[in-house]
């Protein structure tokens, strides 16, 4: 382990890219627990030692960087595409004081990147200050009042309603060139409600499923729920993310099966032809979390898609031995990267 990864290392949402002789590239984020996030790139033969680099946001002539973030902007759950022009795209959450939003940075070379839509993010979290006043917002009642918020800054807009959502999101270029984003949305729920759970880390809050489209992966519109609670679910059912894999059968979906009460984190399969009815017909782990004391026990994380490669399909997730709201832990907190390979993904 690097210096710099501290005890939480996870490819949540990220990609994992083969590259040539068995090695691969995995998009990861770091942090020490109620630090700071980044970014990271980890390249080698999984397995072996990899060499693991942080991606910057100061210095440009480092080996990895984005520039035009903010010193006190930190970057969070990597998605990386490659764009048919040849251009390399970037999207990351980036935190910072009173800043939760979705960003996204090109580059001409895979490594150095630029933000694009500083001005206008693809997404807000409802803590972002240009959140504050949004009747969206308001209504989840989770962003602070003004007073204790710096003022937004006269040329930055205020967040539109439609774009208002949880973090947890992933991004994907269709073969018409189009865009379809993923990211949960959030209910009010009151206390007296079943579903309140007060030990959650966001008590009262139920969260869904949402999509959006673009024409240019920066421009984001048709929120549409695609995934929420229904009849046959467990009262504390709700749903953490969704990673979607594209096959010549349609797409097929991770979905981050969060059971509150336990505060654990698995992988649910579900299926769709258009990306917005999705059949659930398993409703259980795909993967089973480990036992106590092993590292993936309290949860299993799915990066941004199942990669197919060397007539194999390969998932690298994150595992953690923690509960969602840290409260709980089997040992020391922590978090990992592993892989599991299947040969069919339909068996």
């Amino acid at each position: 382990m690097e210096p710099w990864e501290g005890s939480e290392v996870q490819n949540f949402l990220s990609r994992a890219e083969p590259l040539n002789n068995g090695r691969w590239r995995i998009w990861y984020t770091v942090r020490n627990r109620r630090g700071p996030f980044y970014i990271a790139v980890a390249e080698g033969i999984p397995g072996e030692p990899m060499r693991r680099t942080r991606i910057v946001t100061s210095e440009q002539d480092a080996p990895w960087s984005i520039e035009g973030l903010p010193d006190d902007w930190h970057p969070a759950q990597p998605v990386h595409l490659q764009l048919p022009n040849g251009r390399h795209r970037l999207y990351f959450w980036a935190y910072g004081p009173s800043v939760a939003r979705y960003l996204a940075a090109e580059s001409d070379d895979e490594q150095h990147y630029r933000i694009i839509n500083a001005a206008e993010p693809c997404l807000y979290h409802p803590n972002d200050r240009a959140a504050v006043g949004v009747a969206e917002a308001r209504a989840l009642g989770l962003t602070p009042s003004i007073g204790r918020l710096p003022e937004r800054p006269a040329h930055e807009p205020s967040a539109r309603g439609e774009l208002i959502c949880n973090d947890a999101t992933n991004v994907y270029q269709l073969a018409d060139g189009s865009f379809e984003l993923y990211s949960p949305g959030l209910i009010r729920v009151p206390r007296d409600d079943p579903r309140f759970i007060a030990h959650d880390n966001a008590a009262g809050l139920l969260r869904v499923i949402d999509r959006w489209v673009s024409a240019d992966g920066l421009h984001w519109t048709g929120r549409r729920r695609v995934i929420e609670q229904d009849a046959n679910d467990p009262q504390d059912q709700q749903f953490y993310y969704l990673a979607v894999t594209y096959t010549p059968q349609g797409r097929v979906g991770m979905l981050g099966h969060y059971r509150v009460q336990a505060q654990t984190m698995d992988l649910e399969w579900c299926f769709s032809a258009d990306g917005l009815q999705w059949q659930r017909p398993l409703r259980i782990p795909w993967i089973r979390r480990g036992r106590e004391g092993e590292p993936d026990s309290y949860a299993i994380y799915a990066c941004s898609s199942l990669v197919q490669y060397a007539d194999k399909w390969w998932l690298f997730y994150t595992g953690m031995n923690m509960a969602h709201n840290y409260r709980h832990s089997h040992g020391s907190p922590h978090s990992v990267i592993m892989l599991a390979t299947t040969d069919s993904i339909w068996t």
